[in-house]
């Protein structure tokens, strides 16, 4: 088959898995790499290369553009020390751990194993997102790892690039830590600029698809760029979205909003799909390239490296929550969190696309090359399927689902909306006036009364009848398609705002 047949194929495959994991509960990044792995391995499956730095664009930029820009500078304010502590303490010691595993089990020179160090520590944003979106936790603890996701790549990969080059070039040498100093503020700098550049030009291309199509290349720019002039993309990338965020404003225009949020769910979803699929199929070139003595001796270096990254973030969770106690005992502004809590941010350190992207792109000549690359699958593939499909059991099992307090504080929300409305309207007269103020008086009262649900079952009949009457003047060519969409769009609004909330979200599987 030809690469896009195969492509087709894949997510044909995909779409029936997802139902799968659906109906079962389970995460799809650990069941599609698993499934990746298992086409990988039959007769006559296709081979899919991957450019590492193609790659890291394609697929990371666009999740850390979306995550970045949904994630809120004040949340990012008040966690800021548990965000440092996990996406710079807990990646260097990771890597120390590994140090020592690689130094003292196989023998592994410091630059190589330091190398592999960073490849493996930090937990992947695509597959903390995809794992977490349908498990609302406490929002301290959802904002800690949203946060960690953002940044943990930049530590790492500095960390990678800075190993790397000290064992290609054979030593440290003032370029390299010049250059190595000014990626991380460089490419904050430079997510700043570009990101108040994109704001200039954003409203030029308003209320259109070329508008929706400039974010995505603004955010493949960003990335691609900053990489260009030895910058961190990361944080290039991140710190861009964070400045888009903070200078858009309520004037913006809500059809282009409703627009983009919706590319962007599906587009972002369909990469992730394909990254974890092609993961797996990686497997074969893996495999392929060791002798059975040296898959055996990898294989058991892998199983000791997994269990070290596992139990490196375990650690590092509950030092910092013991330390959090004891400051907090004392007056400390942080609050800890339950032990069962802090259990579940350990737990949740899922590795994905970013480190198995930077073992590709090692040079052929790395020494112990296919030690490291078969070494970081397995942490992938592991951490994907053990951590990723025990997060919402363990939810359940210590009770740290807020699916009623997130209810409860949507509801609150938009009763506090309503009378916002209702107080804007308060000292205007007139009859059209007065019939708002019923309008949004109805909108605060209890979504669960049976009043607002005998309303929404007359609202969904009204809607039911101005659709059928739609139908009848375009079938009686009354109306042209142009209109009927336009019409067939507003009575989607009209039925969405009176469905329940469940019925009005789109799910990732």
């Amino acid at each position: 088959m030809s690469f896009f047949e195969t492509l087709v194929a894949l997510l044909a495959v995909a779409v029936l898995l997802l139902q799968v994991t659906r109906r079962l509960n389970l995460p799809y990044p650990g069941i599609l790499a698993a499934a990746g792995v298992a086409v990988a391995m039959l007769p006559g499956a296709p081979t899919i290369p991957i450019d590492p730095h193609t790659a890291l664009a394609l697929f990371i930029a666009p999740v850390l553009l979306d995550s970045a820009y949904d994630f809120p500078l004040s949340a990012a304010k008040r966690m800021l020390v548990p965000i440092l502590v996990y996406s710079v303490v807990a990646v260097l010691f990771t890597t120390g751990v590994v140090v020592c595993i690689g130094v003292l089990t196989v023998g592994l020179p410091i630059a190589v194993a330091v190398t592999l160090g960073a490849i493996v520590a930090p937990p992947d944003a695509a597959a903390a997102t995809a794992v977490m979106a349908n498990l609302p936790v406490d929002r301290r603890v959802d904002t800690l790892l949203k946060g960690e996701s953002l940044f943990n790549d930049a530590t790492a990969l500095l960390l990678f690039s800075a190993a790397l080059t000290v064992q290609t070039g054979g030593g440290v040498s003032a370029p390299v830590v010049a250059q190595i100093a000014i990626a991380a503020p460089g490419g904050i700098l430079f997510g700043l600029a570009f990101g108040v550049l994109l704001s200039r030009l954003r409203p030029v291309a308003d209320n259109t698809v070329g508008g929706t199509l400039l974010q995505f290349v603004y955010a493949f720019a960003t990335w691609l760029i900053a990489e260009r002039l030895h910058l961190s993309a990361v944080l290039a990338t991140v710190s861009g979205a964070m400045t888009l965020a903070t200078l858009a404003t309520v004037n913006d225009s809500p059809r282009m909003r409703v627009h983009s949020f919706a590319v962007w769910t599906t587009i972002v979803f369909l990469l992730n799909v394909v990254a974890f699929l092609l993961m797996g199929l990686q497997a074969r070139s893996i495999l392929t390239a060791m002798s059975s003595l040296e898959f055996e001796r990898a294989l058991a270096f892998a199983t000791i490296i997994v269990v070290g990254v596992i139990t490196s973030r375990l650690a590092i969770a509950f030092v910092f929550h013991w330390i959090v106690i004891h400051y907090h005992r004392r007056g400390g502004f942080l609050a800890p969190f339950q032990h069962s809590e802090t259990l579940l941010v350990g737990w949740a350190g899922m590795r994905g696309l970013v480190t198995l992207a930077t073992a590709f792109v090692l040079p052929a000549d790395f020494p112990e090359r296919d030690l490291v690359v078969l070494t970081a699958f397995a942490v992938v593939l592991a951490t994907l399927i053990i951590q990723g499909a025990t997060l919402a059991p363990m939810i359940h099992f210590f009770r740290l689902g807020r699916q009623d307090l997130f209810r409860q504080e949507v509801d609150d929300a938009r009763r506090s909306l309503a009378e916002a409305a209702v107080v804007r309207l308060k000292n205007e007269m007139g009859p059209e006036a007065e019939q708002l103020r019923r309008v949004f008086s109805l909108s605060a009262d209890d979504p669960a009364s049976p009043s607002v649900m005998r309303r929404r079952e007359l609202s969904l009949a009204v809607t039911l009848a101005q659709r059928e009457k739609l139908e009848e003047l375009r079938d009686s060519d009354l109306i042209g398609p142009t209109q009927y969409l336009e019409l067939q769009e507003d009575l989607d609004w009209q039925q969405l705002a009176a469905e329940s909330e469940k019925r009005r979200r789109i799910t990732e599987s």
